[in-house]
């Protein structure tokens, strides 16, 4: 079944092609349309990275070029308004993210900060002389007593570390350090910078000058409770002068993403009226440019919006619908138009999630990163309609490699409602032959799947499984209710959709059923481990970075300030057994499937203590299992470096190899070349 050559090149997808990846990333657009420039993303094999690099790209003619591509890693253009200059951060390879400012009529660079941390939010003014960003500004923590004086020369143990904020650790962050992020401003000819806003709270981006440039917006919580209030965020405006800071909305609920118009007379940002529910639509709203008359122009779309920009008097917006991600444009009175579809993500692209970015010019022409299953995302045009493609960043070296062909399944779950499945076949399998197939699980679980490039799908699929991924109920891009039918019942119903798409892909002739496996990450994980709790048709499992226990996962993670009100009722110590009854935890008494648990070291989201629990659990029970641990990996960042995301599917696949039982022998591991 899988694609192998007696002789030659490699045709099948294998572990070490990750190294040969490149994707389009942060297209931003200048505001005549003109030119594009955007982040190419291109994994290295000697650092074991993803290495992001600035090119540009005639909008016409598709001619590009590199613009920063030097040593280190280079990131976050923004043009200047006049579409002259370039702003972006940049590291040398030694020294930590600086600011620098790109003059495009002579090629030169210029560094025009010397931060102690990252320049983020990066906006400029709209006469061009200025840059706003954020920086974290360093505080000083709790101080509890002191050690004794330490003798000149000696080497002591590293001193205490006291933690007292609620939220002390963040996943791809680490342990947090003493300090708030703030608002700054600095010449764009360099110089020192100037603190603008200041306080015990973070002040985040995006930041928006208004169009005299005296008015800087940024969202942040700054209520007396902000650490347990997560959801409570507002929008400020700080004048550039005085530093006076000043709340344009106010209500229960996160309010965030600000953008003036053109004129400065209004504000679009994006929001949602909490109700402390697991999911809401994140609607876009207009306002005044003092606060007033606020409204929602796509309360009637029933999708969450991503992000907005403005063009003339018109908002462009990009939000998931049915698995796939469009760009439309909102008027002020409400009326919505879809521009283009089928954006998808340049990186981060080991599982099919819905992703992609876009920008537009003045006139409306919108830069977007988009593309299929086949590879990832490239850098698009369009002033509407079909977008003509600027790039193809893959197409030499993958014109030698058969990969995995994706197509839609049909599939109808117990109770009528259609649910969106997509199944991945092995390179070279004939109609009349089966295939071992994997059920492969989104996280989230609020999230989606869609038609998208997947680096894990490809290598299950080359090494003779077929995949078989979904969109259940609780996914996002089909409305609020559908994204509510697990609210307080997840793991529940959702279940049910997976059993229904597995039972379609046996119908549709393609899987052996005698031959089922099943995985998933996050949410993914949580699901694979209440599966093989509630039935035994799969013959193995691999559940990665899971949710164990509702209960000790609510006081764990780096999101415990929303769990115990938001996916529950109470927090564990109010209702233990309603926590319990949705934990996998408390079904492994009936686990006979042998089960693969994964998890990254330095996961903050659902900690390794989850999977710890998991996998001491089965072994006490005699269940097969083992404990495959990615080093240094956080949750979002499993799959981060090429080497251990094709060492971690090799590991899942060697685990179902070894309880396959079809005839065929399994073909070479995917990490082999």
């Amino acid at each position: 079944m899988p694609v192998q050559a007696a002789d030659g090149p490699e045709r099948a997808f294998t572990g070490a092609d990750l190294f040969k990846l490149s994707g389009a990333t942060d297209p931003q657009i200048s505001p005549d349309g003109s030119k594009i420039v955007y982040v190419r993303k291109t994994a290295d094999i000697m650092t074991d990275k993803e290495i992001p690099s600035l090119w540009l790209v005639d909008a016409a003619s598709g001619r590009e070029y590199p613009l920063v591509a030097g040593k280190g890693a280079h990131f976050s253009p923004h043009w200047s308004p006049d579409g002259r200059r370039i702003a972006y951060v940049s590291t040398d390879g030694e020294s930590g993210p600086q600011l620098y400012v790109l003059w495009l009529e002579s090629g030169e660079s210029a560094r025009i900060t010397g931060l102690p941390d990252s320049p983020g939010a990066i906006s400029w003014s709209p006469d061009g002389s200025q840059i706003a960003y954020t920086m974290r500004v360093p505080g000083t923590g709790m101080s509890l007593g002191k050690a004794p004086a330490k003798p000149e020369g000696a080497n002591w143990a590293e001193p205490l570390e006291i933690i007292d904020k609620v939220t002390y650790r963040f996943d791809g962050g680490g342990y947090r350090k003493p300090g708030y992020d703030h608002v700054f401003v600095v010449s764009a000819t360099g110089g020192a910078p100037r603190q603008l806003t200041f306080g015990d709270w973070d002040d985040g981006g995006p930041l928006s000058w208004s169009a005299d440039g005296r008015k800087i917006l940024f969202s942040a919580n700054r209520t007396a409770d902000w650490e347990r209030d997560a959801y409570n965020s507002e929008i400020y405006s700080v004048d550039v002068a005085s530093g006076a800071v000043t709340a344009l909305t106010s209500r229960a609920g996160p309010d965030y993403a600000p953008v003036y118009s053109p004129d400065g007379r209004s504000i679009a940002f994006l929001g949602f009226d909490d109700v402390n529910k697991s999911y809401e639509n994140t609607e876009l709203y207009v306002m005044n440019a003092d606060g007033s008359g606020a409204r929602s122009l796509t309360a009637g779309l029933d999708r969450s919006i991503d992000t907005a920009q403005w063009a003339g008097n018109t908002i462009y917006v990009s939000y998931d619908d049915h698995g796939k991600k469009r760009v439309a444009k909102v008027s002020t009175g409400g009326s919505i138009s879809t521009v283009v579809d089928g954006l998808t993500a340049g990186s981060h692209y080991d599982r099919p999630y819905t992703g992609g970015e876009f920008s537009v010019s003045k006139g409306g022409k919108v830069a977007y990163t988009g593309g299929d299953t086949s590879a990832p995302a490239d850098l698009y045009v369009t002033t509407g309609g079909t977008g003509r493609r600027l790039t193809d960043l893959n197409a030499t070296w993958m014109a030698g490699k058969a990969m995995a062909p994706v197509r839609k399944l049909a599939v109808t779950a117990p109770d009528g409602r259609p649910i969106d499945a997509w199944l991945v076949t092995p390179p070279g399998l004939q109609p009349d032959q089966r295939a071992p197939l994997i059920l492969e699980i989104h996280g989230g679980p609020m999230a989606a799947y869609g038609p998208a490039f997947s680096t894990d799908d490809q290598l299950y699929a080359a090494h003779g499984y077929a995949v078989l991924y979904t969109n259940p109920r609780g996914s996002t891009s089909y409305g609020e209710e559908f994204a509510r039918l697990i609210d307080r019942d997840y793991p529940g119903p959702d279940y049910d959709d997976l059993m229904a798409a597995v039972d379609a892909a046996i119908a549709d002739g393609v899987a052996d059923p005698n031959n089922l496996f099943v995985t998933g990450g996050s949410g993914g994980g949580v699901l694979t481990a209440w599966i093989v709790g509630k039935t035994d048709r799969f013959k193995a499992a691999a559940t990665q970075k899971p949710v164990i226990g509702w209960g000790s996962f609510s006081l764990t993670s780096d999101g415990a300030a929303i769990y115990h009100d938001h996916w529950f009722d109470k927090p564990v110590w109010e209702e233990p057994m309603v926590y319990w009854k949705r934990s996998p935890l408390s079904l492994v008494g009936n686990v006979k499937t042998p089960t693969l648990v994964v998890v990254g070291s330095e996961d903050y989201r659902t900690p390794v203590s989850e999977s710890e629990q998991y996998y001491t659990a089965l072994q006490i029970r005699g269940v097969p299992t083992a404990l495959v641990k990615v080093p240094g990996a956080s949750h979002g960042g499993i799959a981060a470096r090429p080497s251990q995301s094709a060492a971690k599917a090799s590991a899942i696949l060697a685990w179902f190899d070894k309880y396959r039982t079809d005839k065929q022998s399994a073909p070479a591991s995917p990490g082999e070349d």
